[in-house]
């Protein structure tokens, strides 16, 4: 089934107490966040928005082997000051949570995960980064149609991997994953590239996004505990939260390393301080 659509849903993957666990945690990371005004980006999925403000932003650039905080559009005023309470402003959290963090390290090297990865015939995996997800109520973003191998981007393609983990339901109202089935067997046709030294932005869009219809997308409630498998190629998107309640998730990516190369003008590299981790313990 994954192989044919390029996603798979497996229900109950993680206990209710798992969930409650990252929750809890994050809750914890949250309350002690401390983000210089000057550092406080909105994240956006539009590109020239992207560009913009996570393609300016040295705070983005160099968040893959740290935890750093993105924030909802229109959440702070032009001085970088907080307009509602920051735990409802908060976008996502990466791209390092899989390394620095006890419970999400335990949750991404956890043995059902890497049972998993061996079932799907991962030889070498590594983990190339990961993510905490808030799609707040109410101002929680879409996520426009792309493919994660536009910004994770691998010789040969095929060679990422997504988990995507519901820690609470993910419903039709709150936001929940939609994607085109199939859509991952047909390339790329565009990337995010590290721009040359002296650009105006740090990153750079090669190419551009086919156009899909709304009607090829078909729509992925999951409950909370399930397990999302999401090819790097698959075309998926979400709409914006305007329900009244959240929908977290915790997403990370992995790559087969064998006979793979990780391309250098990806935005994510892994650092002398932080190689990308083996998957399997």
């Amino acid at each position: 089934q994954f192989r044919e659509d390029g996603f798979l849903v497996l229900e109950h993957f993680f206990t209710a107490e798992e969930c409650d666990c990252m929750r809890n945690q994050i809750q914890r990371i949250v309350a002690e966040m401390e983000v210089p005004p000057h550092c406080r980006t909105e994240f956006s999925t539009k590109e020239e928005e992207q560009l913009q403000v996570q393609g300016s932003s040295d705070y983005f650039l160099t968040s893959g082997d740290k935890i750093r905080f993105f924030f909802e559009k229109g959440v702070l005023d032009e001085r970088g000051n907080f307009l509602i309470p920051k735990e409802k402003s908060i976008s996502k959290i990466g791209h390092a949570l899989h390394a620095y963090d006890p419970v999400f390290k335990q949750v991404t090297h956890s043995s059902k995960v890497q049972e998993l990865g061996r079932k799907l015939g991962l030889e070498r995996p590594v983990v190339v980064q990961s993510m905490y997800i808030f799609k707040q109520p109410g101002i929680g973003g879409e996520v426009t149609p792309h493919q994660d191998a536009t910004f994770l981007h691998t010789e040969p393609l095929g060679r990422i991997l997504g988990f995507w983990i519901a820690l609470e339901d993910a419903t039709l109202e709150n936001g929940c994953l939609w994607f085109i089935p199939g859509s991952h067997t047909s390339g790329i046709t565009r990337r995010m590239v590290r721009a040359a030294a002296g650009a105006s932005t740090c990153v750079e869009f090669v190419g551009s996004e086919r156009a899909y219809d709304d009607n090829q997308f078909i729509p992925l409630p999951v409950r909370k505990g399930g397990l999302v498998l999401i090819h790097g190629e698959v075309v998926h998107k979400s709409e914006l939260n305007s329900s009244e309640s959240s929908r977290h998730a915790f997403t990370f990516h992995v790559m087969e390393a064998k006979d793979t190369s990780w391309s250098k003008e990806n935005w994510l590299q892994p650092t002398p301080e932080l190689p990308f981790p083996p998957l399997y313990t």
